[in-house]
């Protein structure tokens, strides 16, 4: 890694016995641990980082699987869990002294931080989500041709072998792809942390598609068993996202409004990478999130 976080105190913290995980710490204050999505790494949150860091203490790891975290084999299916990974982040942020503290995050981060919310009510105070919807939801408004979008998802639900190997063939293609097709302002992610997410993404193939094959397997089990325990995020919630109900028919104030009763949506005209395409935006909304 050669593209860091200005500012940032750079550590690795064990959070299970297998597992340490790599992270960037600045600022102080109340603590918000911010977690990246795909196909990135923490860099992901350095403008927004910084800003934050004037009044919080902001903790922003790579996610087990991910970047220069450590990436063990998916031996059972729920080593990326969402279950699992958002321990990670509850164990991380004790480890540093914070039994409470607000949680952010962005595509795959979010999903960690969502099942980190119900599963950890008593230590999120406050919940953002980026761009994605609760897994469950997901796969249920994806029909038809226009589920083409996200092709990934179902590649990469295949069973252990074909996606892996697909993909190591052509990573950079692969991983490329998504940076410029979901990219709104591709001068947004500059040359240098384009090589990061590539290089990070390139070794680590075969455990990010663990981290989407478990989102097409014991990550639907477990929102199914808490629908039907009737279990809800207790925190105030802030969705920040891409206008997707409008493009693939359905209404996405109300489907998160399910899980999260103390919810504020807001659409947003940035791309899918808006923590480094707007973060000004994001700032704002998290801000305003950290006082309610």
């Amino acid at each position: 890694m050669t593209t860091v976080i200005p500012g940032f105190e750079y550590q690795r913290v064990a959070v299970a016995d297998d597992v340490t995980l790599n992270l960037a710490v600045g600022g102080a204050g109340s603590p918000i641990v911010l977690l990246h999505g795909f196909p990135q790494t923490h860099l992901m949150w350095r403008h927004v980082a910084v800003d934050l860091a004037t009044e919080h203490t902001v903790i922003c790891p790579d996610l087990r699987g991910y970047g220069a975290s450590d990436k063990p084999a998916a031996h059972r299916p729920d080593t990326y869990a969402k279950r699992t990974m958002a321990a990670d982040v509850v164990a991380l942020a004790r480890r540093l002294g914070h039994d409470r503290f607000a949680l952010a995050g962005h595509d795959r981060g979010a999903l960690v931080a969502i099942r980190a919310g119900l599963d950890h009510p008593d230590a999120i105070t406050h919940l953002a989500a980026l761009d994605v919807l609760p897994t469950l939801d997901m796969w249920d408004i994806l029909h038809g041709a226009p589920a083409a979008v996200a092709f990934h998802l179902y590649l990469m639900a295949q069973p252990p072998g074909l996606p892996e190997q697909m993909i190591s063939a052509s990573a950079d293609a692969f991983f490329g792809y998504f940076l410029d097709l979901w990219a709104q302002n591709p001068q947004a992610i500059p040359a240098d942390v384009r090589a990061e997410y590539l290089a990070a993404s390139r070794g680590a193939v075969d455990t990010i598609v663990a981290d989407y094959r478990a989102s097409a397997g014991i990550d639907i089990e477990h929102d199914q068993a808490d629908r039907a325990a009737g279990n809800r995020l207790a925190m105030p919630v802030a969705v920040v996202a891409q206008d997707w109900g409008a493009a693939l028919g359905y209404d996405a104030a109300a489907l998160w409004r399910a899980w999260a009763p103390d919810l504020e949506h807001h659409t947003t005209s940035a791309g899918h990478f808006m923590a480094e395409e707007a973060p000004a935006e994001i700032v704002t909304k998290l801000r305003s999130l950290l006082t309610r």
